[in-house]
């Protein structure tokens, strides 16, 4: 990977080698999530609707290649986790899947093959206790849960892309803004959010409304973006605790 395009977190990712690392052993990092702690948004699948948007506000948001992804919301300001404390504990019962992906990932390789690869900055190798990777220069049971989760993560990337696409292609999007009033007189503006646009549901044509109603996610989706609202005031909710504030919430859309 070159330095300039490597993903969220990763700081030096290196492919795995039975030969390399058959000694390496891995645990769950002693800092917890502090390695997420400032960040204010993190990608998700859309197989995650369910579960992640019970839980954060979800909106789409345009990658560096210009594909879109869903995308759910942390904090208010930039460099601000609300999910995660000062000992580095999630502090919500779901955790996105890019999150439980790190420190591993996968990149192509040759023949349109992946490569497992992992991230060297990682605190959690080699410490006592951890779970060996190999075994007699064989992939361990963990390693092959971790290749397992890392194809399916694949997967369902891909899957997000072909549903982001669609929601581009049709126009489905709106921007719109937000802003949190805090009591203290501070305002965390949320600027330029996309979310599904429901008036512009009402405009597609037949066909392409049934192809995308039989888009697996879809339903989730739009529940998710009913939820926008609440969820956000949530968010709100959490960041005026942690900072013994009182808040309130003016929502501009457009």
């Amino acid at each position: 990977m070159e330095q300039q395009n490597m993903p969220l977190f990763y700081q030096n990712p290196v492919a795995l080698n039975k030969e390399a690392h058959a000694d390496m052993t891995v645990s769950p990092s002693p800092t917890g999530y502090r390695f997420a702690a400032s960040t204010r948004a993190i990608m998700i699948a859309a197989v995650e609707f369910f579960d992640a948007g019970r839980q954060f506000p979800i909106i789409f948001s345009a990658s560096a290649d210009g594909a879109i992804f869903p995308v759910a919301l942390l904090g208010l300001e930039e460099n601000e986790n609300l999910f995660v404390d000062s000992e580095g504990t999630w502090i919500a019962q779901y955790i996105p899947a890019y999150l439980r992906r790190y420190p591993f990932i996968t990149t192509d390789g040759a023949e349109g093959q992946t490569t497992v690869c992992f991230d060297q900055s990682f605190d959690g190798f080699n410490l006592e206790g951890g779970l060996p990777l190999f075994e007699d220069g064989e992939p361990t049971e963990k390693t092959r849960e971790i290749q397992a989760f890392l194809q399916d993560y694949l997967v369902q990337i891909r899957q997000t892309r072909e549903f982001g696409a669609m929601l581009l292609k049709e126009g489905l999007l709106k921007q719109i803004d937000a802003q949190a009033n805090m009591e203290s007189g501070k305002s965390y503006a949320l600027n330029g959010m996309l979310v599904v646009d429901e008036q512009k549901l009402t405009q597609l044509t037949d066909a392409n409304l049934v192809k995308l109603f039989r888009m697996a996610h879809w339903r989730w989706c739009m529940l998710t973006c009913s939820r926008f609202g609440t969820l956000t005031h949530s968010l709100v909710s959490r960041q005026s605790l942690r900072r013994n504030e009182y808040c309130r919430c003016d929502y501009f859309l457009y």
